[in-house]
C-alpha cells in the first residue's frame, strides 16, 4: 500500500470506513463509526498505509468527545463513589497491581527492552503513556504497539458487550438520532468552549487534557445551565472517525514486526488484565446495585475517548462509567512513573 499515492490511500481510508461504518451501525454495533474507521486504519496501517491524521484534528476530535461526555456529568455522579469508597479504591488498586505486576513478568521474561513492558502494561490513557514513556527508557514505539493493541481488543470486546447487553433495544436507540437538528449560537459557544478549554489544558500539561479540558469545564457550564451544550451526530461521526483512524494507523508493519517475538506475550497480559476487569464489573455489578453493562465498561481498561464513545451509544448510566474511567486514568498517571521505578528496578535486582 505504500506504492499507492497519498490521494488513493485518503480515498480508500474515506471510502472503506464510510461502508464499513454504516454497515455496522445497520446491525446495531455500538460505537460503529469509530470502529469501522479504526478496523480500516488497522488493516491499511499493517499493510504499509503512510497517510496519518493530524495531531489537531486528533484533539479537535477528543475535544468534541469531552463536550459529549459533559452533558452528562454534575457533582451528582461522585455520590455513588463516595459512598461506595472503599469498593472504588479496592477496584482502581487492584487494576494498577494487576498491570504492574503484567509489566514486571514481561521484563523478566520477554525480549522487551528498559522498562518497555511496565509502560505498555499500563491501563491509563494510551497517549499519555506514550508520551511519559520515552523519558523513563522505554521503547515508544513498542509501547505504542501495546497501548493500542490493548485500545483495539478493549473497545472490540466492550462493543461485543454493549451489543449483547443492548439486545433488541439497539434499533430504536439508534432510530433516535437525529443527524442534522437545528443549532442555535449554542452550538458555536460549543465549539468555543471546547476547544480553547482543550488548548489551556495541553498549555498546562494537563494529561489527556483535550479531552478532559471540555469535559470538566463543559460539566461546569452545562450543568448550572450558562450554557446548553450541542453536539449533533454530524460532529460526533466526524469525531469518532478521526479518533478511529488514529488509533488504527499507528499499526504499522515496522512497529509490528518489531513486536512479533513478544506479540504471544503480550496478548496474554492484555487478555488477562481484561479477564480481572471482567470479575471486578461482576463484583461491581452484585454491589453497587448497577447493571452489568454499566460495571463492564467503568471497569474495562481501555482508552477513556473509545470507551465513552461505547458507553455514549449504549443504555448505561455514562455518568458512572466516565467517572471511574476518570478516576483509573488520573490514578495510572500519577502511579504509573513510580510503579515503573520501582518494578524496573527490583526486576533488575532480581534478574541479577
Amino acid at each position: 500500500m505504500e506504492r499507492l499515492s497519498a490521494s488513493i490511500q485518503w480515498a480508500i481510508l474515506l471510502s472503506v470506513s464510510l461502508v464499513l461504518g454504516f454497515g455496522l451501525q445497520i446491525y446495531h454495533v455500538p460505537a460503529a463509526l469509530l470502529l469501522g474507521p479504526m478496523l480500516v486504519g488497522t488493516t491499511m496501517g499493517l499493510n504499509g498505509a503512510t497517510i496519518r491524521i493530524p495531531k489537531r484534528l486528533f484533539y479537535a476530535s477528543n475535544s468534541v468527545l469531552g463536550a459529549l461526555v459533559a452533558q452528562s456529568l454534575s457533582l451528582s455522579i461522585l455520590s455513588p463513589l463516595v459512598s461506595a469508597w472503599p469498593l472504588v479504591v479496592f477496584v482502581l488498586l487492584a487494576t494498577l497491581v494487576a498491570s504492574g505486576l503484567s509489566g514486571w513478568l514481561l521484563m523478566r521474561y520477554s525480549e522487551l527492552p528498559g522498562t518497555t513492558g511496565t509502560w505498555g502494561a499500563s491501563p491509563g490513557g494510551a497517549s499519555a503513556m506514550v508520551a511519559m514513556a520515552a523519558d523513563f527508557g522505554a521503547d515508544v514505539r513498542l509501547v505504542a504497539f501495546m497501548q493500542y493493541l490493548r485500545v483495539l481488543m478493549v473497545t472490540a470486546a466492550a462493543a461485543f458487550v454493549a451489543s449483547a447487553g443492548i439486545g433488541s433495544n439497539a434499533a430504536a436507540h439508534n432510530g433516535m438520532l437525529e443527524w442534522f437538528p437545528s443549532l442555535s449560537w449554542h452550538f458555536p459557544a460549543t465549539l468555543l468552549v471546547a476547544f480553547s478549554s482543550a488548548w489551556l489544558a495541553r498549555r498546562l500539561r494537563i494529561p489527556s487534557g483535550q479531552l478532559l479540558g471540555p469535559m470538566l469545564v463543559g460539566a461546569m457550564l452545562h450543568s448550572t445551565g450558562t450554557l446548553t451544550l450541542q453536539t449533533p451526530e454530524w460532529l460526533l461521526a466526524l469525531a469518532y472517525a478521526f479518533i478511529g483512524w488514529s488509533i488504527g494507523l499507528a499499526f504499522t508493519r515496522s512497529v509490528f514486526l518489531l513486536a512479533l517475538r513478544t506479540l504471544p506475550k503480550m496478548m496474554v497480559s492484555i487478555v488477562t488484565l481484561m479477564l480481572l476487569c471482567g470479575g471486578m464489573a461482576l463484583m461491581l455489578a452484585h454491589l453497587l446495585q448497577v447493571d452489568m453493562l454499566t460495571a463492564y465498561l467503568a471497569t474495562s481498561p481501555g482508552g477513556l475517548d473509545s470507551i465513552a464513545i461505547i458507553a455514549a451509544s449504549s443504555r448505561v448510566d455514562m455518568a458512572f462509567v466516565i467517572a471511574m474511567q476518570t478516576l483509573r486514568l488520573f490514578s495510572t498517571l500519577i502511579f504509573s512513573p513510580i510503579l515503573s521505578r520501582y518494578i524496573s528496578r527490583h526486576a533488575v535486582v532480581g534478574a541479577a
